[in-house]
């Protein structure tokens, strides 16, 4: 089955040690499933809420179908949209973000065969030490890399 990727929640592995993924399906509506393959979304101030036994997007902004007609129903941009997943997995996740210092996070958004598919992560806050580790990291090699192509 193919799969394109729309976006990515970049500030998710900044802010957060994640530990697993899974991939959840989304409840959409018309509209919103044609700007998600238009590539109109964003996952940066999103999160995941755990809520009546369900698993709830929360803050994701799914910009507006700019053509819908006078008379259809445009969406509401950052309306709150159920997570599914099976009933198994869902109490796993609350379990495991019931203990202290788990939350849910929304790592990517995709279309697979034709639907969207959100991965959800479990992440653990990263500290502020932890932060900044990574970055001296990853201008380590990034300097290495340049160094490396101009001897090449």
């Amino acid at each position: 089955m193919e799969t394109k990727k729309i976006a990515t929640n970049r500030k998710a592995y900044h802010n957060y040690i994640i530990e697993d993924v899974l991939e959840a399906g989304v409840a959409l509506t018309g509209t919103e499933i044609k700007s998600i393959r238009a590539g109109r979304v964003s996952l940066n101030e999103a999160y995941v809420k755990p809520r009546d036994g369900e698993l709830w997007l929360v803050g994701a902004h799914i910009a507006r179908w700019e053509t819908a007609g006078a008379f259809t129903d445009s969406h509401e941009p950052t309306r709150e949209r159920k997570l599914l997943l099976n009933r198994k997995e869902i109490s796993e996740l609350t379990s495991r973000v019931a203990e202290k210092g788990y939350t849910l996070v929304p790592v990517s958004i995709y279309i697979k065969g034709r639907l969207a598919k959100i991965g959800v992560g479990l992440g653990r806050g990263k500290k502020k030490y932890e932060k900044k580790h990574a970055i001296m990291e990853k201008e380590a090699k990034r300097e290495i890399g340049r160094t490396l192509k101009r001897r090449a």
